[in-house]
């Protein structure tokens, strides 16, 4: 249940449901199997899986819901040949060079054909609200994987006023001064791994990982203006993860000191041990978003 990724949303009106509304705003789009033609399907499903059959989880004001998405995979290989075969056979048959619409409509047809035979696989994406500091966090590392989370979610609730935290910031800029002046703050290291960007449309990009950021090969790109787009930083020796110039979160890790405050509760079945991690990591990081906004002057930052 802990989150590797962190796509956050900032509310830009109360969210004012309480987890039962939000309940009956979810059960309305239930999860459901794709039919035989269907290409994919997407809806809301329990967070807590066979424990819970309940669309919202809330715990000391945080709400988990879970979304799940189903979709069928026709190999592109394989509708390419049949679709070969089919038009050489009728250009054969009629003798004549069928247009492209036409070859568009057999396509069609040949997927809507195979569809009942194609192997499925479903996802889940989690997220939760917290309605006291205003946001909505999204464990997504795409950002389309995320919109499609929070598509579904204004279908459910008419609207969803959210704006991504990095919508009108650089922090590519920021974490290019970290670099190079090495004066991140007191509560950041800057680990082994970063990604640097030349200003230009189609600028050259450099990837680095497990190499010593301080050396000066580093501070030569940046100095010839290359920014940094990703860097791998920890925070207060709580929180390690790959920050992007989005303000998006991935490969997020709680550290020993989060680790070893789970493990030192003691929960009797699934619900009690789902209850006590997300109790954790929501307050984690409902100290982390605040600060982390800080350090790149986020506006709406309260």
């Amino acid at each position: 249940m802990w989150f590797k990724n962190l796509a956050i949303y900032r509310f830009t009106e109360p969210f004012s449901l309480s987890a039962e509304l939000l309940e009956q705003k979810l059960q309305q789009h239930p999860f459901r199997p794709c039919g035989s033609h269907d290409e994919f399907s997407f809806g809301w499903t329990a967070p807590l899986g066979r424990a819970s059959d309940a669309l919202v989880h809330a715990n000391n004001g945080f709400m988990m819901i879970s979304a799940k998405k189903e979709e069928k995979v026709v190999p592109a290989s394989v509708i390419n040949e049949m679709l070969q075969d089919r038009i050489s056979e009728i250009e054969e048959r009629e003798a004549r060079k069928l247009p492209a619409k036409e070859r568009g409509r057999i396509k069609d047809e040949l997927i809507f054909e195979l569809l009942p035979r194609a192997f499925s696989f479903s996802k889940k994406t989690f997220a939760y609200i917290d309605s006291r500091g205003g946001w909505l966090v999204v464990d997504a590392a795409s950002a389309k994987k995320a919109e499609d989370l929070l598509s579904n979610l204004r279908q459910c609730l008419g609207s969803l006023p959210v704006v991504p935290i990095g919508a009108s910031v650089k922090p590519a800029g920021v974490m290019t001064q970290w670099l190079l002046d090495n004066g991140a703050p007191k509560d950041i290291l800057i680990e082994d791994e970063c990604e640097l960007r030349s200003p230009e449309e189609e600028g050259g990009i450099i990837r680095c990982k497990r190499h010593d950021l301080a050396l000066p090969e580093i501070k030569n790109h940046l100095d010839s203006g290359k920014q940094v787009i990703k860097l791998a930083i920890s925070w207060a020796d709580r929180l390690s993860f790959v920050l992007d110039e989005g303000l998006a979160v991935k490969r997020l890790k709680f550290l020993d000191l989060i680790q070893e405050q789970a493990a030192d509760i003691e929960a009797f079945d699934e619900t009690e041990q789902f209850d006590a991690d997300f109790s954790i990591m929501s307050a984690e990081l409902a100290q982390f978003i605040p600060r982390l906004l800080e350090l790149f002057n986020v506006e709406g930052n309260a």
